[in-house]
């Protein structure tokens, strides 16, 4: 797996951020979702505990709405991500394991040539 690029993998199946709309710049929300398709819009309301608010000027599936959707491809996979973490553990671990057999090995040198030079 040392030539597939995982940075790339980590990108590709990463989560999508959500989009701003590129006629205000407020975040949009997902008006709908289906298998890896997401489809954003822009609808100008706020939510509180007393319910939905809309911006001045601004109504359900206005024309801004309806100019500011857009729809995403999103292939993240959670699991890609986790099998990338353990992979990046397990080489983090294999280093650590190789330095202490170099550091053993550099002792055992250092004894062996002690013990040669007592004889």
């Amino acid at each position: 797996m040392s030539n597939i690029d995982k940075q790339a993998l980590r990108e590709r199946y990463s989560p999508k951020p959500v989009p701003e709309c590129h006629i205000c710049g407020e975040e949009m929300t997902i008006q709908r979702m289906s298998a890896s398709r997401i489809t954003y819009g822009c609808t100008g309301a706020t939510y509180d505990d007393k319910g939905c608010h809309y911006a001045e000027g601004r109504s359900i599936a206005d024309d801004h709405y309806e100019q500011s959707r857009v729809t995403v491809v999103d292939v993240s996979d959670p699991d890609v991500l986790a099998l990338l973490d353990e992979n990046l553990q397990l080489q983090r671990e294999k280093d650590a394991i190789e330095a202490v057999a170099l550091a053993l090995r550099d002792d055992m040198r250092q004894a062996r040539e002690k013990l040669e030079a007592a004889e």
